[in-house]
């Protein structure tokens, strides 16, 4: 049985019927618990504890999330400290910031690759970024990389991809940007592959200029030391690929996670590992 509108639009309720509407809202339904039991967890719940601690929530996402209009979404999570760790690929760092720089358009699956890109257009999908988003993408973080550059030789300051994006999210100042409310909340945010993209492209043509050393592996000890020193951890996997794995690591470290939600188009137990 599914939700009755004569009763009015009602979220909550909406979600409640998933449990009982069948197909995949029941599994909508099921995630939802249990993130809910994510957030309703406390050290309260454990005998013997004396310190009241929340579950450390590890939400992980794919490049695309950001790109698309699920960005508010978690910047809304992000902004209320609904989660403790951040995970994502470098396209879901970057597109962040780039639209904070010049907005991201809406167009169709079905437009001609070769044709947008004689117009000095990229596709994500049916999503279209002008190359000039880019530019000015490349003139905003240029100053910023020389800015570490000379933090990194005057002060001995070492750089990983999670202080990177933390002073990305400083340098932006703008509230609609997932990794400003990250800097604001300290919530730490991890990209092992954060060449893997346009600031990948940027790193590479600064190179020439100076030298940036950018350590991955404080990133590897922090997240996994996060994960073994949570009294409860859980996870929701937006996607797969490199932010499941390298979340799912980090939990691996104390034996997994208390929740955990994944959601992909990975077919269960097949061709999926």
């Amino acid at each position: 049985r599914g939700y009755d509108f004569s009763d009015g639009a009602n979220l909550d309720g909406l979600a409640a019927s998933m449990l009982t509407t069948g197909f995949q809202a029941t599994n909508v339904a099921f995630a939802i618990k249990e993130i809910n039991r994510m957030l309703d967890w406390t050290s309260k719940d454990v005998e013997g504890s004396t310190s009241p601690e929340k579950c450390c929530i590890f939400l992980a996402y794919t490049s695309n999330m950001i790109s698309s209009g699920i960005r508010e979404t978690i910047r809304f999570i992000v902004q209320h400290k609904m989660v403790s760790v951040l995970v994502s690929s470098a396209g879901g760092i970057e597109e962040d910031f780039i639209k904070c720089l010049a907005p991201t358009y809406l167009g169709d699956f079905k437009l001609k690759g070769q044709e947008l890109r004689n117009d000095g257009i990229n596709r994500l999908g049916n999503l279209l970024v002008p190359n000039e988003n880019y530019c000015l993408f490349e003139d905003w973080l240029t100053p910023i990389l020389n800015k570490m550059v000379d933090e990194q030789d005057n002060n001995s300051v070492l750089w990983t991809p999670s202080k990177f994006i933390h002073r990305l999210g400083k340098e932006i100042n703008h509230p609609d940007s997932v990794y400003y409310w990250a800097y604001k909340n300290d919530i730490p945010v991890f990209c092992p592959a954060i060449t893997d993209g346009s600031i990948g492209d940027m790193l590479y043509f600064f190179s020439y200029k100076r030298k940036l050393v950018i350590d991955v592996v404080e990133d590897i000890r922090r997240i996994n030391d996060i994960a073994v020193r949570a009294p409860c951890t859980g996870m929701i996997i937006l996607g797969g690929g490199v932010i499941k794995h390298h979340t799912c690591n980090a939990n691996l470290m104390r034996n997994g996670a208390e929740f955990s939600v994944f959601i992909n188009t990975g077919q269960v137990n097949q061709f999926n590992g």
